[in-house]
């Protein structure tokens, strides 16, 4: 999908399920890794994370969760998460309120020997030094990558 195909949906869903237009830019944006998208509070663009768009379903959840901050603040309400307008709209059109994980490729697994808590890491740790962060057990290398 490329950013001309997301701007053209965005706009679609804006018009569909807000029942007012989105005027500004929809962009994909790489630099995004553990978030599904962002909406700018200065410019009022929406860049989304190209992991995203692997499903229509959860991309469209996404946008949706993006429209609603969006919607909200340019109707001069607070766009943020706790507040009871951004929770009713989110339900009202059917947005996801948390993006999937993004699955990601680390090189090294550890497990906490006491708890089994797992971590994931992209660089090797030393298991003499560092312990779990749960209950300071000993830490086991699981798969080196």
């Amino acid at each position: 999908m490329t950013d001309q195909e997301l701007q053209a949906l965005v706009e679609e869903i804006s018009l569909t399920y807000f029942k007012r237009p989105f005027l500004h830019r929809a962009y994909f944006n790489k630099r995004l890794k553990t978030t599904g998208g962002r909406y700018h509070l200065k410019d009022h663009n929406i860049d989304i994370n190209p992991k995203m768009a692997d499903n229509r379903e959860t991309l469209i959840g996404i946008i949706k969760h993006e429209l609603v901050h969006y919607h909200l603040h340019m109707n001069g309400h607070s766009g943020k998460h706790n507040t009871v307008e951004f929770k009713r709209l989110l339900q009202q059109v059917g947005g996801s309120r948390y993006a999937p994980r993004v699955e990601r490729n680390y090189k090294y697994e550890y497990q906490c020997s006491k708890c089994g808590q797992k971590y994931y890491r992209q660089r090797r740790i030393d298991t003499r030094r560092y312990v779990c962060s749960k209950c300071h057990g000993k830490l086991k290398l699981l798969t080196a990558k």
